[in-house]
């Protein structure tokens, strides 16, 4: 029998917990050493693992040189991340990094070239790609069932983001800008189902409702809270982003739909729910099912899809196989988000030429 992978966490805040929730579920792994600079933050990791013998650092560096992991989840806030790689990508340590994965584009490249070099598996998370209504839709537009695909609609009309520590996602320097820190995980669906790559980028977008009575130190947040994004692919499909961030009334955050040539697949969640409809079929009557998957052990905050990708990125690790979603995944759909935000602040089309160098396409 293998011995567990011993985890670190680095950023033991809201994500950071829901991670160590995740893996304290799973078989054959184990959380060793947490760090964070935040003290109720390294508490709180603390409290999560009570039975657990842990070691607790102010400072990666320090659980880095620990030599109790072997693999680490970063966790931090957004524009920390480049920094803290720079540091975990020197050593033999698996990484799954929360998305985005940098908030700019030369730092997400620079992590593509870096881990070129590496043996080790390096998972950008996006979990989204596992929660099980999502997966099944993507399980049905793979087998053919909606024919040659078209088109891709994701709506996501939800909460505005949530507090964090000293609110640094209030921000467009330090979250990267809403169409980043929050979209890549919608462009990261895109690329997945479509499957070549985008060609150009179109959206419309403001800041309407959200934080606008806020004030940090004089300075108002600047992040957008709703957009339209609209994405050409290279094969002649498109898909649509319709977003907004203060509309948590509604029955589901999430509903995506691909349409392909002989029928669609819709994708709802939290429902769950899972309609599937041709057009040689009867009209407007799909078949509708509720997405389970049974692997699921803990299902916490994103209807059990962190569980599955951590089930999957320890079988990478134990298998020596390539991440499911690589750091060059993690790179486009920031690229993606970046061209969105240019999009919306120069009030025209983006190439995706402008924002991916050239050579980035061969990575």
């Amino acid at each position: 029998m293998s011995p567990p992978i011993r985890y670190g966490v680095i950023g033991t805040g809201m994500m950071g917990l829901e991670h160590i929730a995740n893996i304290r579920a799973l078989p054959g792994a184990v959380v060793t050493a947490v760090a964070d600079p935040y003290l109720p933050s390294r508490q709180a990791a603390r409290e999560a693992l009570p039975d657990r013998e842990l070691a607790v650092f102010d400072d990666h560096r320090a659980l880095i040189d620990s030599g109790l992991c072997d693999a680490v989840v970063v966790a931090t806030p957004n524009m920390t991340h480049v920094d803290l790689l720079r540091d975990l990508m020197q050593t033999g340590l698996h990484l799954l990094v929360e998305k985005p994965l940098c908030t700019r584009i030369e730092d997400c490249r620079w992590v593509v070239e870096t881990q070129r070099g590496r043996d080790q598996v390096l998972w950008v998370g996006m979990e989204y790609r596992y929660m099980p209504a999502i997966a099944r839709l993507i399980a049905e537009v793979r087998r053919g069932t909606v024919g040659d695909l078209e088109m891709l609609a994701i709506r996501e009309h939800r909460f505005p983001f949530l507090p964090k520590v000293n609110d640094w996602n209030r921000f467009n320097a330090n979250s990267g800008g809403t169409l980043v820190e929050k979209c890549c995980h919608h462009f990261d669906l895109m690329n997945h189902i479509i499957g070549n790559p985008p060609v150009r980028v179109y959206a419309s977008g403001s800041q309407a409702v959200n934080h606008l009575d806020e004030r940090y130190r004089g300075h108002r947040p600047d992040i957008l809270d709703n957009a339209y994004v609209i994405v050409d692919y290279r094969d002649g499909q498109r898909a649509m982003l319709d977003l907004c961030m203060f509309a948590e009334g509604g029955e589901n955050q999430e509903e995506l739909v691909a349409v392909g040539d002989r029928g669609k697949v819709e994708a709802r969640l939290p429902s769950g729910r899972v309609l599937t409809g041709l057009r040689d079929g009867e009209w407007f009557s799909p078949t509708v099912e509720t997405a389970t998957d049974s692997r699921i052990a803990h299902t916490g905050g994103h209807h059990g899809a962190s569980y599955l990708e951590h089930l999957e990125f320890i079988s990478a690790i134990r298998n020596g196989t390539p991440p499911q979603v690589s750091a060059y995944d993690g790179y486009l759909a920031v690229a993606m988000g970046v061209a969105a935000q240019r999009s919306i602040e120069e009030h025209r089309p983006v190439e995706m030429t402008e924002v991916l160098a050239p050579q980035a396409r061969s990575l």
